[in-house]
């Protein structure tokens, strides 16, 4: 059994000096309503709710008074990485009426906007929101979406910069990717940037299904790299012990930036709490409910991360863990 060593809490903190602003209108609040909220996931349908980080939404739903069954509906949908379903599964929500979208993969925020919905779309997650034209601000997204960010770029720059604490002698990083997220590029050039500074060469390799994993890897190992950093896509979220079985296997020391990864046997994980974050997009549910026009909630961005370590995979990579790195870890799994 793992022993934990707890830390820092990850925090997430509001943009901005208020988060509502009254409306009335499409969004006004019925007090007698049983409301419908459609989640779109990226992940594979799991047996259990309770065991994902989605669990984080059903939390804060039921910290804000909503009680499934009672005056809430939760509709689930699950992409299972396969984001040409982003359409389809978005209109069966539609047409089960619900009230509004909470979409819990970035990929999938381009192509829903693109349908052009009047209902209200909470981001539990976002890529650049700005940048990609998701919304006008962070302080006033205008329009009917607005959400969560995270902070891509700067995750996978402090990736890098840990591949290197732990290697010193950084001189090939391998990059995993989905070649069906739109998010690949931020993260490759992200990770090329801060790679040159330690005279290291970047090589991507790509999966999009499980038996692409094992041969990408596999690749990884010949062209001689030193670390992988995998980026963060709803299909490597669902085969996490997987990635981290190919990663020991390969002998490669690799980084995530979901602390799931580090649970399931990987080296590192470096990222921003998902189910925080989650819990925290039912609060913009709450206020839309209660009136508030999503055009006028600022845009939250975490402003605290989670370092995990698993010393077991440290160990069996013959690894020795620089000393600040454990001190400043949030939970190391022994």
């Amino acid at each position: 059994m793992h022993k934990l060593h707890r830390g820092r809490r990850s925090v997430v903190a509001a943009l901005g000096a208020g988060l509502i602003a009254a409306a009335s209108g499409p969004f006004a609040q019925d007090r007698t309503k049983v409301w419908r909220i459609g989640v779109l996931s990226g992940r594979q349908r799991p047996s259990a709710i309770d065991a994902t980080p989605l669990s984080g939404f059903i939390t804060g739903l039921r910290e804000l008074g909503y009680i499934e069954g009672k005056n809430v509906i939760v509709e689930w949908r699950f992409l299972e990485g396969r984001y040409e379903l982003i359409p389809e599964l978005t209109n069966e929500l539609v047409r089960s009426r619900v009230d509004i979208l909470v979409v819990t993969t970035p990929a999938a925020i381009r192509p829903i906007q693109a349908l052009k919905l009047s209902l209200p779309i909470v981001m539990g997650t976002s890529v650049d929101p700005v940048r990609n034209g998701f919304v006008a601000s962070l302080a006033r997204p205008g329009g009917n979406t607005t959400g969560l960010a995270s902070l891509t770029e700067e995750v996978t720059s402090k990736h890098v910069q840990l591949m290197a604490d732990v290697l010193p002698k950084l001189n090939r990083l391998g990059i995993l990717m989905n070649p069906g997220n739109p998010n690949g590029n931020t993260v490759l050039n992200a990770a090329q940037l801060v790679a040159k500074k330690f005279g290291a060469s970047v090589i991507s390799e790509n999966a999009k299904t499980p038996q692409e994993l094992g041969p990408a890897f596999a690749n990884l190992q010949d062209a001689r790299v030193d670390a992988v950093v995998i980026a963060l896509d709803a299909f490597f979220n669902s085969n996490l012990s997987q990635i981290g079985e190919l990663a020991l296997k390969s002998r490669l020391p690799s980084i995530y930036g979901i602390r799931e990864y580090a649970d399931a046997g990987g080296l590192l994980s470096y990222g921003a709490n998902l189910k925080d974050q989650y819990r925290r997009a039912a609060s913009y549910v709450d206020k839309i409910f209660k009136g508030a026009n999503p055009g006028n909630i600022p845009v939250e961005q975490p402003t605290a991360f989670e370092l995990i370590i698993n010393m077991k995979a440290a160990k069996a990579l013959l690894l020795d863990v620089p000393k600040s790195l454990l001190i400043s870890a949030d939970m190391i799994i022994e």
